[in-house]
Protein backbone atom coordinates (compact mmCIF):
# COMPACT_ATOMS: atom_id res chain seq x y z
CA UNK A 1 0.00 0.00 0.00
CA UNK A 2 1.38 3.67 -0.82
CA UNK A 3 2.00 6.19 1.44
CA UNK A 4 -0.17 8.10 -0.60
CA UNK A 5 -3.26 5.67 -0.30
CA UNK A 6 -2.80 5.63 3.55
CA UNK A 7 -3.04 9.42 4.00
CA UNK A 8 -6.71 9.73 3.55
CA UNK A 9 -9.79 7.70 4.39
CA UNK A 10 -13.11 8.25 2.99
CA UNK A 11 -14.30 10.40 5.44
CA UNK A 12 -11.43 12.90 6.29
CA UNK A 13 -11.48 13.48 2.19
CA UNK A 14 -14.96 13.91 2.05
CA UNK A 15 -14.84 16.59 5.05
CA UNK A 16 -12.23 18.33 3.01
CA UNK A 17 -14.40 18.82 0.40
CA UNK A 18 -16.80 20.43 2.20
CA UNK A 19 -14.62 22.98 4.27
CA UNK A 20 -15.20 26.19 3.03
CA UNK A 21 -11.95 27.65 4.01
CA UNK A 22 -9.52 24.77 2.90
CA UNK A 23 -6.04 24.78 1.44
CA UNK A 24 -6.32 24.33 -2.43
CA UNK A 25 -3.42 22.26 -2.36
CA UNK A 26 -5.05 20.04 0.04
CA UNK A 27 -8.49 20.20 -1.50
CA UNK A 28 -7.22 18.68 -4.52
CA UNK A 29 -4.38 16.30 -2.68
CA UNK A 30 -8.14 15.21 -1.66
CA UNK A 31 -10.17 14.98 -4.74
CA UNK A 32 -6.70 13.09 -5.79
CA UNK A 33 -7.45 10.68 -3.88
CA UNK A 34 -11.06 9.94 -4.19
CA UNK A 35 -10.45 9.65 -7.71
CA UNK A 36 -8.09 6.68 -7.12
CA UNK A 37 -9.33 5.09 -3.90
CA UNK A 38 -12.64 6.66 -3.46
CA UNK A 39 -16.21 4.25 -3.96
CA UNK A 40 -17.28 3.96 -7.25
CA UNK A 41 -19.97 6.32 -7.08
CA UNK A 42 -18.20 9.62 -5.69
CA UNK A 43 -15.44 8.38 -8.59
CA UNK A 44 -18.06 8.69 -11.48
CA UNK A 45 -19.12 12.19 -9.99
CA UNK A 46 -15.66 13.66 -10.02
CA UNK A 47 -14.89 12.29 -13.34
CA UNK A 48 -17.77 14.04 -14.53
CA UNK A 49 -16.43 16.99 -12.97
CA UNK A 50 -12.87 16.42 -14.30
CA UNK A 51 -14.46 16.05 -17.87
CA UNK A 52 -16.38 19.13 -18.04
CA UNK A 53 -13.57 21.16 -16.70
CA UNK A 54 -11.55 19.72 -19.51
CA UNK A 55 -13.84 20.28 -21.96
CA UNK A 56 -14.44 24.11 -21.01
CA UNK A 57 -10.82 24.63 -19.92
CA UNK A 58 -8.67 22.73 -23.26
CA UNK A 59 -11.60 22.49 -25.63
CA UNK A 60 -8.82 21.63 -28.18
CA UNK A 61 -7.38 18.72 -26.21
CA UNK A 62 -9.44 15.84 -27.36
CA UNK A 63 -9.39 12.34 -26.19
CA UNK A 64 -7.58 9.48 -28.38
CA UNK A 65 -9.23 6.15 -27.08
CA UNK A 66 -10.56 4.92 -23.72
CA UNK A 67 -8.70 2.89 -21.04
CA UNK A 68 -9.77 -0.41 -19.54
CA UNK A 69 -11.89 1.49 -17.53
CA UNK A 70 -13.91 3.62 -19.77
CA UNK A 71 -11.88 6.48 -18.91
CA UNK A 72 -10.91 8.91 -21.46
CA UNK A 73 -7.05 8.54 -22.38
CA UNK A 74 -4.66 11.58 -24.14
CA UNK A 75 -2.10 11.74 -26.42
CA UNK A 76 0.69 12.71 -24.01
CA UNK A 77 2.04 15.35 -26.11
CA UNK A 78 -1.26 17.38 -27.12
CA UNK A 79 -1.80 17.27 -23.14
CA UNK A 80 2.30 18.65 -22.84
CA UNK A 81 0.89 21.33 -25.40
CA UNK A 82 -2.32 22.21 -23.43
CA UNK A 83 -0.61 22.78 -19.94
CA UNK A 84 2.45 25.05 -21.55
CA UNK A 85 5.08 22.08 -20.77
CA UNK A 86 7.46 19.59 -22.75
CA UNK A 87 6.18 16.33 -23.56
CA UNK A 88 9.11 15.23 -21.18
CA UNK A 89 7.87 17.37 -18.50
CA UNK A 90 4.38 16.13 -18.99
CA UNK A 91 5.96 12.34 -18.75
CA UNK A 92 7.96 12.76 -15.44
CA UNK A 93 5.09 13.69 -14.13
CA UNK A 94 2.82 11.52 -14.87
CA UNK A 95 5.46 8.61 -13.66
CA UNK A 96 5.65 10.50 -10.36
CA UNK A 97 1.72 10.01 -10.08
CA UNK A 98 1.81 6.48 -10.95
CA UNK A 99 4.99 5.86 -8.60
CA UNK A 100 2.78 8.01 -5.82
CA UNK A 101 -0.25 6.16 -6.80
CA UNK A 102 0.87 2.79 -7.21
CA UNK A 103 -1.82 2.78 -10.05
CA UNK A 104 -1.22 3.01 -13.97
CA UNK A 105 -1.98 5.97 -15.80
CA UNK A 106 -0.31 5.91 -18.88
CA UNK A 107 -1.65 3.58 -21.48
CA UNK A 108 -0.32 2.40 -24.66
CA UNK A 109 -2.31 2.24 -27.67
CA UNK A 110 -2.57 -1.73 -27.26
CA UNK A 111 -4.21 -0.98 -23.88
CA UNK A 112 -6.60 1.61 -25.22
CA UNK A 113 -10.10 1.48 -27.28
CA UNK A 114 -9.89 3.62 -30.03
CA UNK A 115 -12.46 5.93 -30.97
CA UNK A 116 -14.78 5.08 -33.89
Amino acid sequence: MTAFKQHWTLESAMEILQHPTVDSEIWASAVEWLLIYGPPEVRELLQQASGQATRENFPELQPQGYGPDGSPCYDIADLARSLGISEEEARAQLAQKEQKHGVQHGFSDDDTTTLQ
